[in-house]
């Protein structure tokens, strides 16, 4: 049976960090906020907007929300994302994406201030990622992947790391962190031919193409450790993972469920970038 890497003990680890520096912005008068923006009213992105708000109120993080409808302007969603760039008490901003197809999606990100850009947002965040600059921030998703490795001792200097999915928001990122930590690094795709076989070579595969169930017991052997960054939705209505839990977990060393993984991470990481932007502010 294998290791379960549960996101739970990862996020309240993280929690306890930043709640020690969130009291330490408070004897200064700086309470950490967070501005979420959303456009439109999708269901999952109300979902996520419900557990980053109650996860903002156990913390003692601020937020303010600013809801557009789904036939807003381009240029009112823009007037917005200055409004809380020119604001010193907005620390970080959340903007829900896919944006509507009438919007310019590149304009809109790249409005956003990278000081204030805590899921990496912005081309220039991403440039950070990718050259190793401190501009902005991260994405939230690939960190929290680092982070559950980092809690349960599991190295990545040395080793053969193969991520399947090459995003924007996951895969490449995900790929130049773990190059950071030396990490011999091989993306795999929809192209990649042989992928069973380079999955197998691997000390551990992240999992990051939004495919149910795709890594299945032919992608694995035993020793691996398997991160799981998917979330989809099954025939039955129950979330579940890039990876066919049932047939790889009892080959794997270790292994993050879905859900209770990754995503229960991500969440916590985005409270932490928002409490870094805060001290970052304070300086």
């Amino acid at each position: 049976m294998a290791e379960i890497l549960s996101g739970k003990f990862v996020s309240e680890a993280i929690n306890k960090a930043i709640s020690s520096d969130i009291q330490k912005l408070m004897k200064k008068n700086i309470t950490p906020l967070l501005a979420i923006i959303r456009v439109g009213e999708n269901d999952s992105d109300i979902s996520y907007e419900r557990g980053a708000i109650k996860r903002c109120e156990n913390l003692g993080i601020g937020y303010r929300q600013y809801i557009l409808a789904h036939d807003a302007s381009e240029e009112k969603l823009i007037s917005v994302i200055e409004e809380v760039n020119n604001d010193r008490d907005v620390h970080g901003v959340l903007l829900f994406r896919p944006l509507p197809k009438h919007m310019n999606s590149t304009r809109i990100e790249n409005a956003l201030d990278p000081s204030k850009d805590v899921d990496c947002m912005t081309e220039a965040s991403l440039c950070g990622v990718f050259t190793g600059k401190d501009v902005g921030y991260p994405p939230c998703t690939p960190e929290a992947c680092l982070a559950i490795l980092d809690h349960y001792d599991i190295p990545c200097e040395g080793k053969n790391i193969v991520v399947i999915g090459r995003s924007l928001v996951v895969g490449k990122p995900v790929s130049m962190m773990l190059l950071k930590k030396n990490a011999t690094v091989t993306i795999c795709h929809t192209r990649t031919k042989n992928i069973c076989d380079i999955a197998k070579k691997a000390d551990i595969i992240i999992a990051a193409c939004g495919r149910e169930g795709v890594v299945g017991s032919d992608y694995v052997r035993e020793g691996q450790i398997v991160i799981d960054v998917g979330i989809n939705v099954n025939a039955l209505g129950k979330l579940c993972g890039d990876v066919d839990y049932t047939a790889v977990e009892p080959i794997v060393s270790a292994i993050t469920p879905v859900p209770g993984g990754v995503g229960r991470v991500t969440t916590a990481i985005l409270m932490k970038h928002v409490v870094d932007a805060a001290i970052k502010a304070a300086l």
